[in-house]
C-alpha cells in the first residue's frame, strides 16, 4: 500500500515557522513527509533531521524527498528522543521544531497495521512495528481495572469500566485478536440509545489502546520542554494535535515555559531564578480553514499552537 498521508495545516506551519534557508529544523513526525518535503524546498544550505517511529514511513519518505536527500537526515525513533540524536549529530541549536502529533492516514488506512475499527485486522496498532507491545496484548493481558483505567484516561469514556468488564468477558471464552472482535464487544456496551450519539462508540476506546500501546502521552511535556529549549532565539516551534489529552499537555508546558517567575505571589522578591523560554504567537490554537475542512476531514480536530525562542 503507498504511504499517502494528507499533511494538516500545510500552509499555516510553513508560515509558522518562517524557515531560513540555512536554517536546521526538525520535524518529529515524518508520516507521509508532506510537511518535511515542504521544509526541505526552502532549503539551501540548511538541514533537516526528520523522525519517526514507523519504519516503513522513513522509507517511502526517501523516495518522496529523493530530490533534496543531500539536506536531510533521517531518524528512525521516537522524537522524545531528539536530544541524544541531535547531541550524536553535533547540532546544538536548532530554527524551528514541527510535531504534528497522532496516527497517520497510511496506518488507519492500512488495514493490516491494526489501528482501524472500520475494517477486520489483527489487532496491532504499533506505529514501531518493532517494539513488543501490541494492542493484542493490552487487550488480552491486562487485567479489568487496568483496561478501564486506560480506556478512561486515554479516550475518556464514562463507560470504561463496562467496556473492559466485556472485555474481560468475551476473553475468557476466546482470546481478542481481531480489531472487528473488538469493535462489536465496544459497540455492545452501549445502550441501544446512545450507540451512535457522537460518531462511532469505538473511537474513543482504540484511541485509549493506540495511545497505551505506543506510549503517545509519556514524557510528552519533557519533549516539547526540552524541544523548545533547543531553538535559536527567534527559532519557532509548531505543534498539530489530535485531541484534548496532547493539547493539554502542549498547552500547559508552552505557559510554563513562558513564565518569568514562579515565586509566590506575595514574594516581595523574585528569588526562583526562572526565565522566561518562549513566547506563545497564538494564544488560541489555530485550527483549519473551511477550504480545508472540505477536502481532508482529518483535519476537523486538528489545534495547531506555536510559540518562539525568546
Amino acid at each position: 500500500m503507498e504511504f499517502k498521508h494528507i499533511p494538516v495545516m500545510l500552509d499555516e506551519c510553513i508560515d509558522g515557522l518562517q524557515i531560513r534557508p540555512e536554517g536546521i529544523y526538525l520535524d518529529g513526525t515524518l508520516g507521509g513527509g508532506g510537511h518535511s518535503l515542504q521544509i526541505a524546498k526552502r532549503l539551501t544550505s540548511g538541514k533537516l533531521i526528520a523522525f519517526d517511529k514507523d519504519e516503513q514511513a522513513i522509507e517511502a519518505a526517501k523516495k518522496k524527498l529523493a530530490l533534496y536527500a543531500d539536506n536531510i537526515e533521517y531518524v528512525h525513533d521516537d522524537f522524545k528522543n531528539a536530544p541524544a540524536h541531535l547531541d550524536r549529530l553535533g547540532i546544538d541549536r536548532l530554527d524551528g521544531v514541527l510535531l504534528d502529533l497522532g496516527v497517520s492516514s497510511y496506518q488507519l488506512d492500512n488495514a493490516a497495521r491494526g489501528f482501524s475499527y472500520q475494517q477486520d485486522a489483527p489487532l496491532d496498532m504499533r506505529m514501531d512495528t518493532s517494539q513488543a507491545l501490541t494492542a493484542k496484548q493490552v487487550v488480552n493481558e491486562y487485567d479489568e481495572k487496568q483496561l478501564a483505567d486506560v480506556i478512561y484516561r486515554y479516550g475518556e469514556d464514562r463507560l470504561s469500566r463496562r467496556i473492559a468488564a466485556n472485555i474481560v468477558r468475551y476473553r475468557a471464552a476466546e482470546p481478542i485478536i481481531t480489531t472487528g472482535q473488538l469493535a462489536d464487544i465496544v459497540e455492545k456496551s452501549y445502550p441501544a440509545a446512545l450507540r451512535w450519539k457522537g460518531g462511532n462508540p469505538c473511537k474513543r476506546t482504540f484511541q485509549a489502546i493506540r495511545i497505551e500501546v505506543n506510549a503517545e502521552l509519556s514524557e510528552l511535556d519533557a519533549a516539547v520542554s526540552e524541544l523548545s529549549k533547543r531553538l535559536k532565539v527567534g527559532g519557532r516551534i509548531c505543534i498539530i494535535t489530535f485531541h484534548s489529552l496532547e493539547d493539554r499537555i502542549v498547552k500547559t508546558t508552552f505557559a510554563e515555559l513562558e513564565k518569568s517567575c514562579i515565586c509566590p505571589p506575595r514574594q516581595p522578591v523574585c528569588i526562583c531564578n526562572k526565565r522566561q523560554e518562549i513566547k506563545i504567537i497564538n494564544k488560541k490554537p489555530i485550527t483549519a480553514s473551511g477550504r480545508e475542512l472540505t477536502h481532508n476531514t482529518r483535519s476537523q480536530s486538528a489545534k495547531l499552537r506555536i510559540a518562539e525562542r525568546v
